[in-house]
């Protein structure tokens, strides 16, 4: 967060956070970002050699890309458990803002729900990539 950006604590439960001038909460933010790493992570074993081989790049090393793949049930564990914790601040948890601020705009929770569901499908597809990433290689 840069310094010439505005924000204003916001008291939840007896705790207070910090909200930015955009309405997003760092945990948030966080959340998003976290889930969108891990999801790539639980698929780079698979999506990873199929990118490089349409970019042209090959060669025999390129099936040493599999080394993650014994990983893979834990990170995509992580990433159904990042994008629960996402839905569950969107979508289960109340958000207690003082007017006037940028949380208590209902057009901002919209935008974030959005990208929620934007994020949340691309990450499904990519762990699901094993499963149809076979029609792509015939």
């Amino acid at each position: 967060m840069s310094s010439t950006e505005k924000t204003a604590a916001v008291p939840l439960a007896g705790n207070t956070r910090q909200v930015s001038a955009s309405g997003d909460t760092p945990s948030s933010r966080g959340t998003l970002i976290a889930v969108i790493v891990t999801g790539i992570t639980a698929s780079a074993c698979c999506v990873g050699p199929l990118v490089l081989l349409m970019l042209g790049i090959s060669g025999s090393w390129i099936s040493n890309l599999t080394a993650l793949e014994p990983y893979r049930p834990l990170f995509i564990g992580v990433t159904l458990l990042f994008l629960g914790l996402a839905f569950r601040k969107l979508y289960l948890v109340p958000q207690r803002c003082e007017i006037g601020t940028p949380c208590a705009q209902p057009a901002n929770l919209r935008k974030q729900r959005i990208a929620f569901w934007l994020v949340s499908v691309a990450v499904l597809l990519l762990i699901a990539f094993p499963w149809y990433g076979s029609f792509f290689l015939e």
